[in-house]
């Protein structure tokens, strides 16, 4: 399963191959990276049909924000499943998101249990 990171901090790449290690080698997930909204639209637009089925995407990032890539991906892919993190736990970013039709929605620091709940409850409906 293809999953694409989108956070405009380099440093989350590492943290993520880290916390992932696991599935990642035992190749049940495969993490692309992208470091802004525009490089995100980009890797999803470059395969037809896109080989993504989830997107974790950062909400505030230079350029276009999170919750504008988010809309974006759900009128161009409605098939791929999207979940927003943000450093504020607020609720107006969380009914943004929400309604925009994300799948989740989690505060740094990312809890990695709950985020592999959701990839296997992905996997589950694939």
């Amino acid at each position: 399963m293809k999953i694409l990171i989108v956070d405009d901090e380099r440093d989350v790449e590492d943290l993520f191959r880290q916390k992932l290690r696991k599935e990642i080698r035992s190749g049940q997930l495969e993490l692309v990276f992208a470091f802004s909204g525009n490089e995100a639209l980009e890797v999803l637009g470059s395969e037809n049909p896109p080989q993504v089925v989830y997107v974790f995407s950062d909400i505030n990032m230079p350029g276009m924000s999170g919750l504008e890539m988010l809309e974006i991906v759900k009128s161009r892919f409605p098939q791929i499943q999207v979940s927003m993190i943000s450093a504020y736990g607020d609720t107006e970013n969380y009914n943004k998101a929400m309604k925009s039709g994300a799948k989740g929605f989690f505060t740094k620091p990312v809890d990695f249990d709950s985020l592999k709940k959701e990839i296997a409850a992905l996997q589950g409906e694939g």
